[in-house]
């Protein structure tokens, strides 16, 4: 099941005398990847200030709750708890997410033992679906002018679309989502029944809906205006408890997303993730159709590699794939049979389209660029119809090795021939055993006329008639 807080179910050898760099020129680009995905840049050291003073770590939700946001506030909030902050400051912008993304960045909040707000800013700005989540669940929940929350309905998502379901399980998720969101928002002493309608109706509410409805605790237009505000107000903790927040001269430090995380928000893209995939494409079909390449096999396998890990967050498409994969069967058939170039162009239609439609699901909204998606569908298909024909070509090329080969060469008798057994001639560097229709002595000059199996059948030279090979 997946909604606009969407679930996601978690899916030679070398030569001597070769240095690894020489062999392997793309080696110090895996290590760089390696090092992106080991490193996590710590936030950038808080600015001094006076003893005991309060501090405030500013942490930006922006775009799609994805894991690796997630990953991100999970570290945020314990370097709130490490530097004993007074205020983890948590500022949204978001259409929602992955379902499993939001819970847990809601059991981190709900865990802090810092105080979290939650707001919505700057203006223009919304919290839907998991951000309504998120938002309700934090200690203060506020929200700038003119931005907007809610429209929290589960939609079920298949391949990447939203889909119709039995009204059973419709039923059963629905009321699993609002449940969850009653149990948090009536915690936080909030209008649970109001927040509800979110997930039944569908509702969403604008900044001063909520606050007249109770949804939120305040409305501040930005966040000085809302520290300003909060200074010595008493809150209530999810576990009952109260804190009087004490934010006047506050110390603001903002906690910045580390290498690891900006590489997997990377790879989500659906521009480099299209990239990726052809590439990948690209390589594997080289390799398969040059065996023995390795670097295009390799390259292309790792994009492929890096395509599914963008794949693990955001929703894609099954009928992109289809369609994608149609399209190479098409370039490969376009090179095997006149055409015209009708099969070429189908491709190409077919892998456009799929590229369209790759990354598209109501919580991604956009999907790949039309520009991207022509830029790499037509290269890829002129480069599949040349590589396939280049492969055939090479296929239809005349063995040329073996002793069928030896038809034709001259040698020298080392045994001599007396037409009645065999002996032995020196031909293309070896020697043979032969046979003649007349005696021929050893140190004369001879033509191979056929091979026999292992034995040759040759003739003088200078009275050799045309050779005809058999086997």
């Amino acid at each position: 099941m997946k909604s606009p807080f969407t679930r996601r179910t978690a899916p030679y050898q070398l030569r001597s005398g070769k240095s690894p760099l020489a062999r392997w020129p793309f080696l110090p680009f895996f290590v760089f990847l390696l090092a992106a995905f080991t490193s996590a840049a710590p936030a950038d050291a808080p600015p001094q200030a006076p003893a005991g003073a309060p501090r405030v770590l500013e942490v930006s939700i922006e775009g799609v709750i994805q894991p690796f946001l997630a990953d991100f506030v999970d570290e945020a909030l314990a370097q709130g708890a490490r530097e004993r902050a007074s205020l983890i400051l948590l500022t949204l912008n978001t259409p929602g997410g992955l379902d499993t993304s939001m819970r847990d960045i809601i059991q981190h909040i709900i865990s802090s033992p810092v105080p979290v707000a939650a707001f919505v800013a700057p203006s223009g700005s919304r919290a839907a679906s998991a951000g309504f989540y998120i938002l309700l669940s934090a200690d203060v929940a506020a929200m700038a002018p003119g931005t907007d929350t809610g429209a929290s309905s589960p939609i079920f998502l298949i391949g990447g679309t939203a889909a119709q379901v039995d009204e059973t399980l419709k039923k059963k998720a629905m009321n699993e989502a609002a449940a969850y969101l009653r149990s948090i928002s009536g915690k936080r002493a909030r209008n649970v029944a109001l927040a509800e309608t979110a997930v039944t109706e569908a509702k969403a509410f604008s900044d001063s809906e909520a606050l007249k409805g109770n949804l939120i605790d305040l409305v501040a237009k930005d966040a000085d205006d809302l520290l300003a505000k909060l200074d010595g107000r008493v809150i209530t903790r999810f576990d009952g408890s109260t804190v009087t927040l004490h934010l006047q001269g506050a110390v603001r430090t903002s906690y910045e997303i580390s290498s690891k995380q900006k590489f997997l928000g990377w790879l989500a893209e659906p521009d480099v993730m299209f990239i990726l995939l052809i590439a990948g494409l690209i390589g594997l079909y080289v390799e398969f159709t040059h065996p023995g390449l390795i670097v295009p096999g390799v390259v292309g396998g790792a994009a492929i590699l890096l395509f599914l890990v963008g794949a693990q967050v955001v929703p894609i498409n099954l009928l992109a794939i289809v369609l994608i994969a149609g399209a190479i069967a098409l370039f490969a058939i376009e090179a095997k049979v006149t055409s015209h170039g009708l099969l070429a162009l189908a491709g190409v239609i077919a892998m456009l389209v799929g590229a369209l439609i790759l990354v598209r699901s109501p919580i991604t909204g956009a999907g790949v660029s039309l520009g991207v998606a022509l830029g790499s569908t037509l290269p890829f298909a002129v480069l599949a119809v040349l590589i396939m024909r280049l492969a055939m070509r090479t296929f239809s090329i005349k063995q040329s090795v073996g002793p069928e080969q030896l038809v034709g060469q001259t040698g020298e008798v080392r045994e001599d021939l007396n037409g009645a057994g065999t002996g032995m001639v020196f031909v293309g560097g070896e020697l043979w055993r032969a046979r003649a229709a007349q005696k021929i002595v050893a140190g004369a000059r001879v033509r191979v006329l056929r091979v026999d199996g292992l034995t040759l059948e040759v003739a003088p030279a200078e009275t050799a008639p045309a050779p005809q090979a058999h086997s």
